[in-house]
C-alpha cells in the first residue's frame, strides 16, 4: 500500500490554523460578534495554495498551473460552480416573503398547542424549498420568539426547533450547496442521494416531532399568532421541490423556478422589473465567496494529490477503520473534523470531496452513499458547534428582538441534528442500503 507524503498535507493545516486559530482569538479573546466570519475565508484558503505552489519541487510552476488548471476544469467542478449561480438567482427571484407566507399561514390554522411542531415542520419545508438553512433560521428566528412570547413556549426550544428543522432542508434540498457540493463532488445523480437520505432524515424528523409534541403538552399556553401571508408565492418553491423528486435535470428545474418566481411576483406587484434584475444579480452575487472557495480548494486538492498527500490519508484511515462500514464512518469523520475547523459544512464538503472520493472507492462505497454520508455528518456538526453561522444568525436575531439567549441554552434542545446522528449510525451499521453506481 502507499503510504504517501503526510508532508503534502501541510496546506490543509496551514488553512486550518489561519482559520481556526484566528476565529478563535477573535471570537473568544477579543471578543467580537461573529468573529469567525471577520476573518476573509478566500485569503485564507489562498495562503494555503501558495503554500501547496511551494510544495513538491521536483515539478516547476508551469507544471503546477497545469495540475491546478485539470483540478478546477474537472466537469463536477464546472457543475457545481454553474447550479450555485443559478441558485443564487432562484433565491433572489423569490425573496423572503414566500417563506414567511408559508410559516403564518400554517399558524393560523393549527391550534396555539402545536406550535412549535409548527414551527419544526415550517422549518423543515422553507428550508427545503430554500436549500439554505442560514436563511431559514434568518426568516424564522424572529417567528419563532414571537411564538413563545405570544404563547408561553419556552424561548430556547422555540430557536432550537427552528435551527433544528432548518438542517433538515440543509440536508435534502435539491438547491442546497452542500446538496450540490456533495452530489457533484461524489458523481451522483441529487434525486439518487435524495432518496439515500431521505430514509434516513424521515425517522430523525419525525422522532423529533414526538419528542417537541410531549414537551408541547407540559406547556401552560397563554395565547396565539396571527400574521398576513400570501401563498401564491411559495408555488415556485413546490414547483423545484417537485421537479427535483421525480429527477428531471436540476437545471431544468431552477429555471422553472426562476421563471415562475419572477412571472409571480411581477403579477402580485411584489416587485418591480428593475427592482427583480437587481435582485437576480444579488442573489449570484451571493455565492460567489462560494465558488471561488471551490476553484481554490479544487486547485489546491488538486496539487495535494499529485503529492502524495491523498495516499497519506488513504493509508492512515485503512490502518485506523477497517471494512465497508468502518470507511463509512471514516468518512463522516473526516468531513465532520473539517466543519469543525472551518465552522462551514459546505466547504468542508468541498475539502473532503476528492479525498471520500478515494476512500469510496477503496471501500466500494457508492456515489449516493458517500455523498449521503458527506451532507449528513456536516450537517450534524454544523448544527451544533457553537461559532457556526446558524448558531450565531439564531442569537443575533433574538438580540435584535430584545432578548438574550446563548448557544448553550440552544444545543440541548436540537433534537433533529442528535437524531440524524443517530439514524445515520444505524444505517451504516444494521440496515446497509441498496449499492448503486
Amino acid at each position: 500500500m502507499n503510504k504517501g507524503r503526510v508532508r503534502a498535507l501541510l496546506p490543509i493545516g496551514v488553512f486550518l490554523i489561519l482559520y481556526l486559530g484566528l476565529g478563535i482569538i477573535f471570537e473568544y479573546v477579543m471578543k467580537i460578534p461573529m468573529g469567525f466570519y471577520n476573518i476573509p475565508i478566500v485569503v485564507a484558503f489562498l495562503v494555503a495554495l501558495l503554500v501547496a505552489c511551494l510544495q513538491n519541487r521536483e515539478l516547476n510552476f508551469d507544471r503546477k498551473l497545469e495540475i491546478m488548471g485539470r483540478g478546477v476544469g474537472d466537469k463536477n467542478i464546472i457543475t457545481m460552480l454553474l447550479i450555485f449561480l443559478e441558485a443564487g438567482i432562484f433565491v433572489g427571484v423569490v425573496g423572503r416573503s414566500s417563506a414567511e407566507s408559508v410559516a403564518y399561514f400554517m399558524l393560523s390554522i393549527i391550534p396555539p398547542r402545536y406550535a412549535v411542531a409548527v414551527l419544526f415542520a415550517v422549518a423543515c419545508f422553507v428550508s427545503l424549498a430554500m436549500g439554505t438553512s442560514v436563511g431559514t433560521i434568518t426568516l424564522l428566528t424572529p417567528i419563532a420568539v414571537a411564538v413563545s412570547g405570544a404563547s408561553g413556549f419556552d424561548l430556547a426550544l422555540c430557536v432550537a426547533t427552528v435551527v433544528g428543522g432548518s438542517m433538515f432542508g440543509d440536508n435534502l434540498s435539491f438547491i442546497s450547496d452542500t446538496t450540490i457540493a456533495a452530489c457533484n463532488g461524489q458523481g451522483c445523480r441529487m434525486k439518487d442521494k435524495f432518496r439515500e437520505n431521505f430514509f434516513i432524515a424521515l425517522p430523525a424528523a419525525l422522532i423529533s416531532v414526538v419528542i417537541i409534541l410531549i414537551m408541547s403538552f407540559n406547556t401552560e399556553i397563554s395565547g396565539e399568532i396571527t400574521h398576513d401571508y400570501n401563498l401564491v408565492q411559495i408555488i415556485p418553491y413546490i414547483l423545484v421541490l417537485i421537479g427535483g423528486i421525480i429527477g428531471i435535470n436540476v437545471f431544468i428545474v431552477l429555471l422553472v423556478g426562476i421563471l415562475s418566481g419572477s412571472v409571480i411576483m411581477l403579477i402580485t406587484g411584489s416587485v418591480a422589473f428593475t427592482d427583480l434584475l437587481g435582485n437576480m444579480g444579488s442573489g449570484a452575487a451571493g455565492m460567489f465567496e462560494t465558488m471561488v472557495v471551490t476553484i481554490l480548494v479544487a486547485s489546491i486538492c488538486a496539487l495535494i494529490r499529485e503529492f502524495g498527500g491523498f495516499d497519506a490519508l488513504l493509508y492512515g484511515i485503512k490502518k485506523i477503520f477497517k471494512g465497508k462500514k468502518g470507511g463509512q464512518i471514516g468518512m463522516g469523520a473526516l468531513v465532520g473534523v473539517l466543519d469543525i475547523a472551518t465552522a462551514n459544512n459546505t466547504v468542508a464538503i468541498v475539502m473532503a470531496n476528492p479525498i471520500a472520493k478515494e476512500i469510496a472507492k477503496e471501500y466500494g462505497i457508492s456515489p449516493r452513499k458517500s455523498a449521503s454520508i458527506l451532507d449528513t455528518f456536516s450537517c450534524f456538526f454544523q448544527a451544533l458547534i457553537p461559532y457556526g453561522a446558524q448558531m450565531l444568525v439564531a442569537i443575533s436575531a433574538v438580540a435584535e428582538l430584545g432578548g438574550q439567549i446563548s448557544a448553550f441554552d440552544i444545543i440541548p434542545k436540537l433534537f433533529y441534528p442528535y437524531l440524524l446522528l443517530i439514524s445515520s449510525l444505524v444505517f451504516i451499521f444494521f440496515i446497509p442500503s441498496k449499492e448503486k453506481k
